[in-house]
């Protein structure tokens, strides 16, 4: 059974830092592309960040490029997303995602390319 648990999450000021973590099990860690979603209150999940499979290819929703950084340690079975500059439009429910196994070595975007969620943590940025 795959597992994806997501923390660092927290309440930190405008400007500050936070590093999310993801620990997967139950699953090839290094054969997915893994990415990281958030949700804020009273609007859709969109994408934040994704990596592939072998870490060498990431991307980024451009409201976060320069400030967000994502990473993954195959040998850890996790992916990290650390965020720096934060801002109060940050604020959401942060979750990571696993990928289709079967997909290629690229990013994915669409929720549907991905098979496995976590349960998210919450970043609330305060102004």
């Amino acid at each position: 059974q795959v597992q994806l648990v997501e923390s660092g999450g927290g309440l930190v000021q405008a400007g500050g830092s936070l590093r999310l973590s993801c620990a997967a099990s139950g699953l090839t860690f290094s054969s997915h592309a893994m990415g990281w979603f958030r949700q804020a209150p009273g609007k859709e999940r969109e994408f934040v960040s994704g990596i592939s499979r072998n870490g060498d290819v990431t991307d980024y929703t451009n409201s976060v490029k320069g400030r967000f950084t994502i990473s993954r340690d195959n040998a850890k079975n996790t992916v990290y997303l650390q965020m720096n500059s934060l801002k109060h439009e940050d604020t959401a429910v942060y979750s990571c995602a696993a990928g289709l196994a079967a997909l290629g070595n690229r990013v994915w975007y669409r929720q549907t390319d991905y098979g496995s969620w976590g349960q998210g943590t919450q970043v609330t940025v305060s102004s």
